[in-house]
């Protein structure tokens, strides 16, 4: 798996190589509570085996949608990416394939409306709504300053926190800027997550590496105590071959937005409050009856949360 640098401007996630995953997923936790910029704690530090971490929820229960007219949407045109697995890809069939596309397609079940859905390249999509080939992107596209200026955004359907990872021998339950002191901390040189230690991990030795092939092989061998980066990236890898079941996550999420963007949501063409409204309703309903928990699972053995 090589990701991309992820950071405050990027407009899609880290990019798999390789996947090396099962389909098998741990148990649904508890909504997904809001995180401070560093997880308050009260105990000491201590070295624990690493445990099966939680699927967020990403909807709030207390704030239901109001169901919309639906009358006024006769077919949906979704837009996707042609190679980004495992959220898009083309499958055996030669037909789309990936969470996204699954996702799309349990949204027009609840809808109840004919759906079409179309793989382009990733840079060519913003310009295909805008020109009205399409209706809606579902392609991890992350929701930017700098996107909303081009078109409006359902609710966040998932989101790419950060997290440390260690040896396994090594996990901490949780993670504080003073247990941190003195330990070597590696991060992709530029992006968001080294901008973070440096701002908020300030007595931990920051260590830079160009690409993740570098940073985590340096985990491996033991030359840094952490590496810090995107937590779904890291969790393919660390359920995968590369890794030789090596490492583990340490503490929880961060989820800072100013960092680690707003969270990645469905973009439809400016002002079409009807078609966002109604896709708010369905990926809630599909949340609320427990398809998107189904779905997260058989895609994510190991959750980035």
């Amino acid at each position: 798996m090589q990701p991309q640098i992820v950071n405050a401007i990027n407009t899609k996630l880290p990019r798999c190589r390789s996947l090396g995953i099962s389909l098998a997923g741990w148990l649904f936790g508890a909504l997904l509570a809001p995180l401070s910029p560093v997880a308050a704690q009260v105990a000491a530090p201590a070295v624990i085996q690493p445990v099966p971490q939680a699927v967020p929820g990403f909807w709030d229960p207390r704030r239901r949608p109001d169901r919309p007219d639906l009358s006024r949407i006769t077919v949906i045109r979704f837009l996707t990416e042609t190679d980004y697995p495992p959220f898009n890809f083309t499958g055996p069939d030669g037909n789309p394939a990936g969470f996204n596309v699954d996702l799309a397609r349990l949204l027009c079940e609840e809808i109840k409306v004919t759906c079409t859905i179309q793989m382009r390249r990733f840079e060519t999509l913003l310009d295909a709504i805008a020109s009205n080939r399409g209706d809606a992107i579902i392609a991890s596209l992350a929701v930017t300053p700098q996107i909303r200026a081009r078109v409006d955004f359902t609710d966040p359907y998932y989101r790419a926190p950060a997290r440390f990872v260690s040896r396994k021998n090594a996990v901490m339950p949780e993670v504080r800027p003073e247990y941190l002191e003195g330990k070597k901390v590696g991060a992709i040189s530029g992006s968001s997550h080294e901008a973070y230690l440096k701002a908020m991990f300030t007595d931990a030795v920051l260590t830079s590496f160009p690409n993740d092939d570098a940073l985590r092989q340096a985990l491996r061998r033991g030359d840094v105590d952490f590496i810090f980066g995107d937590a779904i990236s890291l969790a393919f890898w660390i359920n995968g071959t590369d890794s030789s079941e090596c490492c583990a996550f340490s503490g929880g999420p961060f989820v800072e937005s100013r960092y680690f963007g707003e969270g990645i949501g469905i973009a439809v063409r400016k002002g079409n409050d009807t078609l966002r409204q109604a896709l708010n309703w369905a990926l809630f309903r599909l949340w609320e009856k427990g398809r998107y928990t189904d779905l997260w699972l058989r895609y994510f053995s190991i959750s980035p949360f």
